[in-house]
């Protein structure tokens, strides 16, 4: 394992404005130009040079009446494709095909250095507080903690996911518990109970107690490809979704190390590439109710969303989003946004808004263009120092690295219930359709 400073920043300012709020709608909106220059006061430590080129700035962008965007930094890696993303409150990771995971310094993204863990492709990653955990092409687990000192990334690696050492110590039968025979494509973690979870192309899921570094659980999960895992840290259940175009939830048996499947969900039989999960907690001073739903990606370009019963444990259907033109490799979610990265190179925003009685409306607010190859995979943070700001990461198969500054704005008290960016229609449950129909509303279709 090595690792390596580097300090390269991603921008130099962070000080675009926008003049004018209230937008016309389909206004193209230019921002200040942005230079990113290798400051020369600030050398690299590492022995030979990192292999990140800057890349041409983006053209200029059609936004939202309420949302602007732009691109703050395009980084080139021409040794290999960007394959995983992980950012935690004080770090953005990338991980490549090379086997280096960059990182840099929230919130002024300047590059801290990085780790080459020689274990091939660093296909996966997930970060929760001080730990990032990484998968490698040699189907295993590495988990780093991370901290800040002296200006660089000091980075130590805690453990291996399985040890080297447990190859010859468990017996040959117990060595399809411990271990994955293909790729591991997904990361989880449980915040609560300490556990972490790995999905692989293998079609298992394996659940890993990390103060004792070992496998406590595996049971085969799909009939094909584990491409996507998420907990809920309210509940612990467990969301998976394959290229068999299903979606499930697991639940861990009270007390035990076991999980049972309590619930399929399957709409189309498109593979399935990605999940994300939208909820709110309950608060006593507000009359709204809690929400929960949970967004699937496919390779139809769709993106299914399913909304929890309040009273159950049940999530129904409740519609698609549709928009992108080939199959949705990644999703996020920031509070009522989702975004949503696909082999057609864009990257969506979604707004979900309340329209009363607990109905919700879907709408495209914004169309990024940027990349030249599929959108593999996102995150998403807002800024700490800025209300309505977000920072969002993008890494694609173009071999580019990119991060895009984000500007909401709280939407104007209208009679229509959301406005359509282009030609883009929102995307209403059953419900709602059904109520406009009776109304006489033909706007909504």
């Amino acid at each position: 394992m090595e690792f390596h400073l580097q300090q390269t920043d991603l921008w130099t300012s962070m000080e675009e404005q926008t003049k004018s709020i209230d937008l016309p709608q389909n206004t193209a909106v230019l921002p200040d130009p942005i230079h990113f220059p290798n400051s020369p006061s600030r050398p690299s430590a590492a022995s030979v040079p990192a292999p990140w080129a800057m890349s041409p700035a983006p053209p200029p962008s059609t936004n939202h009446q309420h949302f602007v965007y732009h691109c703050i930094a395009s980084l080139h890696r021409p040794d290999g494709n960007i394959l995983s993303i992980a950012m935690t409150k004080e770090f953005i990771f990338a991980g490549s095909e090379s086997g280096r995971i960059e990182s840099w310094k929230l919130p002024e993204c300047t590059g801290v250095g990085f780790i080459k863990a020689r274990s091939g492709e660093v296909g996966a990653m997930f970060g929760s507080g001080r730990m990032v955990f990484s998968c490698h092409g040699d189907y295993r687990v590495r988990i780093w903690e991370v901290k800040m000192g002296n200006k660089r990334l000091k980075a130590k690696k805690i453990s291996t996911l399985p040890s080297k050492r447990s190859f010859l110590v468990v017996r040959k039968s117990s060595r399809r518990l411990q271990y994955h025979t293909d790729c591991i494509s997904c990361l989880a973690y449980n915040d609560a109970d300490k556990l972490l979870y790995t999905g692989s192309w293998d079609s298992t899921v394996k659940a890993w107690k990390i103060s004792e570094n070992r496998c406590v659980d595996s049971f085969v999960a799909h009939e094909g490809h584990v491409n996507a895992i998420l907990i809920n840290q309210e509940d612990g259940c467990v969301f998976t979704c394959s290229s068999d175009g299903s979606v499930k939830i697991w639940r861990r048996v009270f007390g035990e190390s076991s999980h049972i499947l309590t619930m399929i969900l399957k709409f189309q039989l498109s593979p399935v590439n990605a999940l994300a999960l939208s909820l709110s907690s309950f608060s006593s001073s507000s009359s709204l109710k809690p929400y929960n739903f949970l967004y699937s990606g496919s390779s139809d370009g769709l993106i299914n969303f399913w909304e929890k019963e309040s009273s159950s444990s049940r999530y129904n259907h409740g519609g698609f989003l549709q928009g992108h033109h080939f199959g949705v490799l990644c999703l996020v979610t920031v509070k009522d946004l989702i975004l949503s990265g696909s082999e057609d190179t864009t990257i969506r925003v979604w707004r979900r808004e309340e329209i009363g009685n607990n109905e919700f409306v879907h709408s495209c607010i914004s169309v990024i263009e940027g990349h030249h190859g599929p959108v593999r995979c996102l995150a998403a943070a807002t800024e700490m120092d800025n209300m309505g700001n977000m920072l969002v990461c993008s890494g694609s198969l173009d071999q580019t690295f990119k991060v895009w500054r984000l500007k909401l704005f709280a939407p104007q008290l209208k009679k229509e219930i959301v406005e359509i960016c282009g030609n883009h229609n929102p995307v209403l449950s059953p419900s709602w359709v059904e109520k406009r129909k009776l109304q006489g509303d033909d706007y909504y279709y």
